[in-house]
């Protein structure tokens, strides 16, 4: 006798994506693989010309580090000057918005994508993430689905932003709290300038 909770467990192995959207995944998968990785950081235009491709939206300028990685350019909007680092990632299964000269650091992680846990299906559930203008997501931040990090906001290395983050303010640990909000020179109080 098979229980709902079986059968709910079976349909965790069904892929939520179309098998036309599985393809495309693969072809981006490859494309930037055997195009891109492997250029060096001044081939920036290159790897912008695959991404545009891929339907990804950039701004001027936006700079893409080869060791990136994302999983779905077609969800991702980078505004001009945005810069994403080494080994970021950009798990973009939702809407990733980046503003103009924002910086997400060295391996950040940027995750759009979780599950229902009070279904015993876990079906998938996204949500959108926005980064302001000017902000800066700094080395392994982890950014959650839904959250928004306002203009001129400042993540600190390592947190964990489980909530949205007011513009101009600072915030670090697991899960971020607030440190500062930015003085006039745009540095917060304390901190080096």
């Amino acid at each position: 006798m098979e229980t709902e909770l079986s059968a709910a467990a079976r349909d965790r192995g069904a892929s939520p994506w179309s098998r036309s959207e599985r393809v495309r995944l693969l072809a981006w998968e490859w494309c930037w693989l055997l195009f891109c990785r492997w250029t060096p950081k001044p081939l920036w235009p290159w790897r912008n010309f695959w991404l545009r491709a891929f339907g990804a939206q950039l701004g001027h300028r936006v700079f893409v580090h080869q060791r990136a990685r994302i999983a779905k350019p077609w969800n991702i909007a980078l505004g001009d000057r945005a810069c994403v680092g080494d080994a970021a990632v950009l798990y973009s299964l939702g809407l990733i918005s980046v503003g103009p000269r924002a910086t997400l650091a060295q391996e950040a992680y940027l995750c759009t994508g979780t599950h229902d846990f009070q279904d015993p299906s876990l079906p998938l559930r996204t949500a959108a993430i926005r980064i302001g203008a000017d902000a800066f997501v700094g080395l392994r931040a982890i950014v959650l689905p839904g959250v928004e990090v306002g203009a001129g906001a400042i993540v600190g290395a390592g947190a964990v932003v489980t909530r949205n983050v007011a513009g101009g303010s600072v915030v670090a640990g697991n899960p971020a709290r607030p440190l500062a909000r930015k003085g006039r020179t745009g540095f917060p109080p304390g901190l080096p300038q």
